[in-house]
């Protein structure tokens, strides 16, 4: 477990500053869309007090800011992450946290939302994450989780799966300088998909009136639950 964690947070530093680049490439800019119709899914509006966890360099939140919520905060393991999102926009700064574990740092009961993108699969204790999500989360605040999952349909699984283990590795290495970090990737997410049910989780954790959606024929799922007690 303490090694995937030091080898992700080596992963994201490292590969920080072509990361914006290779998210739109890879995935011919679809990856905005998803942002997009996750967060307008969730329902957000002026009144949301958002954390964004994982959230990298800031896509997410930056989305968001776009649909209303001015209140938000982000979490990564990355501090090369964190940096660029500051840079970025100036309305984050002293609102960005570096994850030293998955307890989130912050007090009990104090956001309405919770956005994770392309992250979960990268914790090393989901369950813990989910607990955690559900203490500093107001009552009936929502969590949305945005993650990769093997399509369903043979014929598409398999072009996919030849797309993520032979291009996305070849041209995210080139262009990142870091060739582990685009095979760990796509490996990340099929062990992931085989192995755990977020939903089944995020049902431990106390979570209800869970909700979860497809995109893009199914490569991406959308997973809201809501905290309600």
């Amino acid at each position: 477990m303490q090694e995937k964690k030091i080898e992700v947070k080596r992963i994201f530093d490292t590969i920080a500053f072509r990361y914006d680049l290779l998210n739109h490439l890879l995935s011919f800019g679809i990856d905005r869309y998803w942002r997009r119709k996750a967060l307008k899914l969730t329902g957000l509006n002026s009144s949301s007090i958002l954390l964004d966890v994982a959230c990298g360099t800031g896509d997410v939140a930056i989305e968001a800011r776009r649909q209303g919520v001015t209140k938000i905060f982000g979490a990564d393991f990355s501090y090369n992450m964190l940096s660029l999102f500051n840079k970025k926009s100036d309305w984050i700064k002293g609102r960005n946290v570096q994850l030293v574990a998955e307890k989130m740092p912050l007090k009990n009961e104090s956001v309405t939302n919770i956005t994770i993108a392309f992250g979960v699969r990268n914790f090393y204790d989901i369950q813990e994450g989910f607990n955690s999500f559900y203490r500093v989360l107001k009552t009936n605040g929502k969590v949305t989780i945005i993650e990769f999952k093997m399509p369903s349909n043979f014929v598409f699984k398999n072009l996919y799966k030849f797309y993520f283990k032979k291009i996305l590795p070849l041209v995210g290495g080139l262009i990142s300088g870091d060739k582990a970090a685009y095979k760990y990737l796509p490996r990340s997410v099929e062990e992931f998909d085989e192995k755990t049910n977020l939903p089944e989780l995020l049902k431990n954790s106390g979570f209800e009136k869970i909700e979860q959606k497809f995109l893009t024929f199914g490569i991406v799922q959308v997973i809201i639950a809501a905290k309600t007690k």
